[in-house]
């Protein structure tokens, strides 16, 4: 099949819908698809065969991102060689517009993966407005784009359920991401140490991800003062960037672990993350808003056991003993358990032991499989609808 993605991010912008689509396009190209992507330029990256980079702009409030200008965008898309059989769009903004209007032209399909509960996120860059209002508009925002296309896929059942919640009433088939093969390469977590002056045998914890608002790494620098009392050496390494770093880090200066406490920044995926996560002895999460929380199954498929809130995505990716601990969302219950781990390097080992089993189970290739069939019933169907044979 031809298959066209747009998205209004990608790489060199890390997060994880610019994940979720190197993961698809990847494994489709595998298998033997035409796959052409269509996202921002954000300057400097490198030309890559099937990738065609539409200019933009920076917007105020978030100076990491590119809005796509719409007669670039448009232009664009006016110009490709082949027409696509389907249309998958990753993205609300300029992506979903210019996809849907694309599909409908050319009498195509068009699927939209919802990555992100934007009902839970708006408040934190816009809190000049009532909190109720911006979930309700985001909540119609989203309605409405889901009802425009011919599928939705959700990366959890509970993305799902918020979905439905909204009054999405459009097909929506439930398909995580998955992890790719490399994930499951063991790293070198003592390189990682050493490069980074960890010490050699203290315990380190590790958070992985935008260093955002609603990712509540807050909570982890709360659990972590209560952590120090009973293991002083515990190192908190938070691997990542974004909009909340200056107040996380003043957060741990009036919390006094400015010894316990390390930002690392973004890390390459393909050579430093792994030896990250592979240093860690477990792998702490506190998000509220995770459509899936792939870092967590990352993390696993290093051996690393995991000790998480179970919230949204999470809750569907988190199964109690099977290389996690759930735990409660109060930062002293959450570094009981924590400490009780770091106790107990029996339980830690079997717990990795668990871990590395179970990520296995969600490999990508499986997943990936899942989306082209969809993609097949969708494209048959609007041939019949057509009369396109």
């Amino acid at each position: 099949m031809r298959i066209l993605l747009l998205s209004d991010v990608y790489f060199p912008r890390i997060n994880g819908v610019s994940t979720s689509i190197q993961t698809l396009r990847r494994e489709l190209l595998a298998a033997g698809h035409a796959v052409t992507l269509v996202a921002p330029a954000y300057g400097g990256e490198p030309a890559e065969a099937g990738v065609i980079r539409v200019p933009g702009w920076q917007p105020p409030f978030d100076p990491e991102d590119r809005l796509m200008h719409w007669p670039a965008l448009t232009g664009a898309l006016a110009a490709l060689p082949d027409r696509p059989d389907v249309v998958h769009v990753h993205t609300p903004f300029c992506a979903h517009y210019a996809g849907l209007r694309l599909a409908r032209r050319l009498e195509v399909p068009v699927v939209e993966s919802y990555h992100t509960l934007f009902a839970e996120y708006f408040h934190h860059y816009l809190p000049i407005l009532p909190r109720p209002w911006l979930k309700a508009l985001a909540r119609t925002i989203s309605r409405r784009q889901c009802a425009a296309v011919d599928a939705v896929v959700a990366p959890s059942v509970p993305m799902r359920d918020a979905l439905r919640e909204y009054g999405v009433r459009t097909r929506i088939e439930v398909i995580p991401t998955g992890l790719l093969p490399e994930a499951f390469v063991p790293g070198n977590g003592a390189g990682f140490r050493a490069a980074h002056g960890l010490p050699a045998h203290a315990p380190v914890l590790l958070y992985v991800g935008r260093v955002a608002f609603e990712k509540n790494i807050g909570f982890l620098l709360d659990m972590m003062a209560v952590l120090r009392r009973s293991q002083p050496q515990a190192i908190l390494v938070i691997a990542g960037e974004g909009p909340a770093g200056h107040a996380l880090r003043q957060q741990v200066r009036r919390l006094g672990l400015e010894g316990q406490v390390r930002f690392v920044g973004y890390l390459d995926r393909q050579r430093e993350l792994p030896d990250c996560y592979r240093a860690a002895d477990l792998f702490v999460f506190a998000s509220k808003t995770e459509t899936q929380g792939l870092v967590l199954l990352e993390a696993m498929a290093q051996g690393t056991p995991v000790v998480a809130l179970a919230e949204m995505g999470t809750r569907e990716v988190l199964v109690e003993g099977e290389g996690c601990r759930i735990a409660p969302d109060e930062p002293a219950a959450f570094a009981a358990i924590v400490g009780e781990l770091l106790a107990d390097a029996e339980q830690r080992r079997r717990l990795a032991q668990a871990a590395l089993t179970y990520a296995q189970a969600w490999r990508a290739e499986r997943m990936v499989a899942r989306v082209a069939q969809l993609y097949a019933e969708l494209a048959a169907s609007s041939r019949l609808a057509t009369g396109r044979g």
